[in-house]
């Protein structure tokens, strides 16, 4: 059996207060994630904003530390990486940015940024980077007369593309998508989801896509992950989460998902109450002041639930076998 291209073990992320000289409590961004990724596949991770979707892409790709857990990639652990090895594994493991915008250098034309990891791994010599970027460029489906564009002269879509190509640039085997078309237009989202999906087909990419948005995930994703409060709360395949979710939280994402069919209804759940606050660490299930399932007693309160196999996918909730949807 060959080991999974990710693997990730009881990932932890705290962010210590400090306000001036007084210590103040720290926030937990992350509390124990663990999942793994396979060569060619697509993970979705989903969840509401502070759930540490983000945080948890950044620490993959080594723009922030762990607090504590494990991350290896082909084998190696790497968290602890530094100099020529950590230069080595940027080259394997790429980012792309939520805000295509904020991300490239207003100074610097389209096709410069694209080459500056070619000239920074040294990977060609001076002379054969131009016409590479120009296949690149090509790759992502932007013509020639883009290379000399500055970002403010793209659209939100076309400087996405130019992201998506500088990540290519260097020939990794990993993407990290952080939210990459929550910032488009839903026509161009469709246009970048389907240039991912080729890419991925061509090149034998695995993906992190990370997102709000169920009804995006799904079309890319072989599997979902939905996170709440720092853990995954339900992990499985795309399909079996979508079609029958088991965590009330995954129970409530998937009936804002929009059905195609008009003439079918789906009942909303609005969830009510407030969640944790990132500062607490709640001795139960964290999404118990939230939860409307009609099992939840005072278990759900003092036991925090483990993930575990029910039915088709893996969900942390104590009454996961009793489906609790209106």
């Amino acid at each position: 059996m060959t080991e999974p291209l990710v693997s990730v073990s009881e990932l932890v992320k705290r962010y210590e207060g400090r306000s001036g000289l007084r210590r103040r409590r720290p926030v937990f961004a992350l509390n124990g994630v663990s999942f793994t990724i396979e060569q060619g596949e697509t993970l979705g991770l989903v969840g509401e904003s502070g759930s540490g979707k983000t945080t948890l892409g950044r620490i993959l790709v080594r723009l922030a530390p762990a607090s504590g857990g494990s991350v290896r990639y082909e084998g190696q652990e790497i968290l602890a990486l530094a100099g020529k090895p950590l230069r080595a594994l940027r080259r394997k493991i790429q980012l792309v940015f939520q805000d295509p915008y904020s991300s490239l250098n207003p100074r610097l034309r389209a096709g410069t940024a694209v080459a500056e990891g070619l000239e920074i791994h040294r990977l060609l010599p001076r002379r054969e980077i131009p016409g590479r970027v120009a296949e690149l460029f090509g790759e992502v489906g932007l013509a020639a007369a883009y290379l000399t564009r500055y970002p403010h002269e793209l659209s939100g879509g076309q400087r996405q593309r130019v992201g998506i190509a500088r990540a290519l640039a260097v020939d990794p085997a990993f993407l990290v998508c952080d939210e990459p078309v929550s910032a488009l237009d839903v026509s161009v989202q469709a246009q970048v989801i389907n240039l991912l999906k080729r890419l991925q087909q061509s090149r034998r990419l695995s993906y992190l896509f990370i997102a709000h948005d169920l009804a995006v995930v799904r079309q890319l994703a072989h599997r979902i992950g939905v996170m709440y409060f720092g853990r995954i709360v339900e992990l499985g395949s795309a399909a079996a989460v979508i079609r029958n979710p088991r965590h009330p939280y995954t129970q409530a994402l998937v009936s804002a998902v929009p059905l195609p069919d008009p003439r079918r209804q789906q009942t909303r759940i609005v969830l009510q109450g407030e969640p944790p606050k990132p500062t607490t660490q709640p001795p139960g299930c964290p999404f118990h002041s939230r939860c409307f399932h009609q099992l939840k007693d005072a278990r759900c309160t003092t036991e925090l639930p483990l993930l575990r196999q029910v039915g088709e996918t893996q969900a942390a909730c104590h009454y996961a076998e009793h489906d609790s949807r209106p």
